[in-house]
């Protein structure tokens, strides 16, 4: 019946997912079920308007219970019954009396009162005759007499009136017949009682009594606790009150009265914050003691959300942060298996086993349940399957964000007795199980010894115990990730200090000389005129070479004696007349 397994009943998280199925509404109840499924009742003592215990009750011909006050401020704008929309008058009210169990005399239960035995009103409202304190689930009724009407519990008017047949008022002794019994609370039908469907809930109406009205007027800030300050904050809010009258109004508040002048380019100012470069193992929240230097007197005071810094192991252990595979190796009297350790979605469990293995915790452990075509389990010292402890000294919790599940042979997994309540005990499949997914934290695989496996499925057992002992002679750990992760660290951290430490001498002596071989100066300049190498060696060279044959570099002339005359040309002989110029 149970998801997966086969239970014969389902669980509240297997009902309340979104997959859940129902007999009657059929699969993904809960998706299907519309947002606003909530259902909100008011109170009895409740005004029907205000949605505040009322003071002064008062209600209409079908039991809807306002406060005087409230509802009279309502009827002069609207007119008509906020709760259902009709028509509603103030003659058509009927006054309210409840008794109290503080008073005296019933007959002087007048008190109108909305505290259900508070504020000093007389007490709880209780049926004047059996004294029965009225609650969220009594059957309330009233009793009308033209505009008032006493207050009654359902069950001593139907014993002691109906049944009885005496229709006279139990308190005053006045008569009345069955149309003025007004029904104020049924708890077997309470969608009268619904806020969801309130008229003027529903369009998105505010109705406030006199004092919520007194209390918005005057803000949430006490003036006369402030003394003199209290009259800038009084200022402050008239300023406020003004630029929301002009915005309303349609006015620029933001626009000033006087035109602006322009301003001429400037070049924008450094900030005067410098930026605190973040360490490596900062969280994601702060140390807090801003906060705390702020409401305590006996803190130093700090202004900076300072980051909290994370211990070594903490940086370590978050998902995805150690990507590198460790490796150990599980000896028992049978054989020995090799494991590959997923660091990489499981940091938890694997620091915890290898921990353990270094500590020699499973050193002489047995493995104490053995279960053919499903798993092998041990890890726990006692013997019993309820002890062993994690490396905390505590359960840790569960690690399903990666996507490993059991789909095959040789998944090693953490046993537990329950969400989040790791600790030492772990197990080892052998078939998929994919009912485990998400139960257990897979951190492991077998991928050696497959044939040892083998031999531990097949060893005879009682009930689910081998019968002959399967013991871990030893775990150890070939590769721990972490502290390779923290080696890898290591030399990147000192390489980076290697790095800033030439930034500040002024860089290496590549970057101190440019490609032409001229060295670069420690203020960015480059400096023309140098006798070291570079590609102008060979230049300089030449200009300082003295033999007889070597050209002038400077002036690009070549020495006079090896000048040679340039041959005259030869005039071309033409079969024309020529030219007549000079005739």
């Amino acid at each position: 019946m149970g998801k997966g397994t086969d239970k014969l009943y389902i669980t509240h998280s297997e009902w309340a997912s979104s997959d859940a199925y129902s007999a009657s509404a059929g699969s993904n109840v809960s998706a299907r079920a519309p947002s606003n499924g909530k259902f909100k009742r008011l109170p009895f003592n409740f005004c029907a308007a205000s949605l505040q215990p009322f003071k002064h009750p008062v209600c209409t011909a079908d039991g809807t219970i306002f406060d005087v006050e409230v509802i009279s401020a309502w009827l002069s704008k609207h007119g008509t019954n906020p709760v259902t929309g009709m028509p509603l008058k103030e003659k058509d009210l009927i006054k309210l009396t409840f008794a109290r169990n503080g008073d005296t005399d019933a007959n002087k239960s007048d008190v109108q009162g909305g505290g259900r035995g508070g504020d000093g009103d007389g007490g709880e409202m209780i049926d004047p005759v059996t004294f029965k304190v009225f609650t969220d689930n009594t059957h309330i009724v009233a009793i009308r007499h033209g505009t008032e009407a006493n207050v009654f519990a359902w069950d001593t008017v139907e014993r002691l009136n109906i049944k009885a047949k005496m229709w006279r008022d139990l308190v005053d002794d006045r008569e009345f017949s069955r149309p003025d019994i007004i029904t104020l609370q049924d708890p077997q039908n309470i969608e009268s009682r619904d806020l969801s469907k309130f008229k003027f809930l529903k369009d998105g109406e505010t109705i406030l009594n006199k004092d919520q009205e007194d209390e918005r007027k005057r803000g949430s800030v006490n003036i006369d606790a402030l003394g003199r300050v209290g009259d800038k904050v009084l200022r402050a809010r008239e300023a406020v009150d003004k630029a929301r009258r002009e915005r309303e109004t349609g006015g620029d508040v933001n626009r000033t009265k006087a035109p602006a002048k322009p301003s001429g380019t400037s070049t924008p100012r450094p900030t005067m914050h410098q930026e605190k470069k973040l360490a490596y193992n900062a969280a994601q929240y702060t140390t807090g003691k801003a906060a705390a230097s702020f409401t305590s007197t006996g803190l130093t005071p700090e202004t900076s959300g300072e980051r909290a810094l994370l211990s070594d192991e903490e940086y370590m252990l978050k998902p995805k942060r150690v990507k590198i595979k460790g490796y150990a190796r599980i000896e028992t009297n049978f054989g020995s298996l090799n494991v590959e350790l997923q660091t990489e979605t499981a940091p938890r469990a694997v620091w915890n086993f290898c921990q353990l293995a270094k500590k020699g915790y499973y050193k002489g452990v047995r493995f104490h349940r053995n279960i053919k075509n499903f798993m092998i389990q041990g890890g726990d010292p006692t013997g019993t399957g309820k002890g062993g402890t994690s490396i905390w000294g505590k359960n840790f919790q569960d690690e399903f964000d990666g996507p490993l599940t059991h789909d095959a042979r040789g998944v090693v997994s953490m046993a537990n007795k329950g969400k989040n309540t790791n600790s030492s005990q772990f197990f080892i499949t052998y078939r998929p199980a994919k009912h485990l997914d998400r139960k257990h934290t897979i951190f492991g695989r077998v991928v050696g010894g497959l044939d040892v496996l083998s031999k531990l499925e097949n060893v005879p057992v009682a009930g689910d115990r081998p019968i002959d002992e399967i013991v871990i002679e030893d775990v150890i750990v070939f590769l721990d990730p972490f502290e390779e992760f923290q080696k890898q660290k290591t030399e990147k951290d000192a390489k980076e200090i290697e790095k800033e430490k030439i930034i500040r001498q002024g860089g290496t002596e590549d970057d101190r000389t440019t490609w032409t071989g001229k060295r670069v100066r420690g203020d960015g300049t480059v400096v023309q005129n140098e006798s070291a190498g570079g590609v102008g060696k060979y230049l300089k060279a030449a200009r300082t070479k003295g033999s007889g044959g070597a050209v002038d570099v400077t002036t690009g002339d070549w020495p006079r004696d090896e000048l040679q005359e340039e041959p005259s040309k030869k005039k071309v002989k033409s079969g024309d007349f020529g030219n007549f110029d000079s005739w």
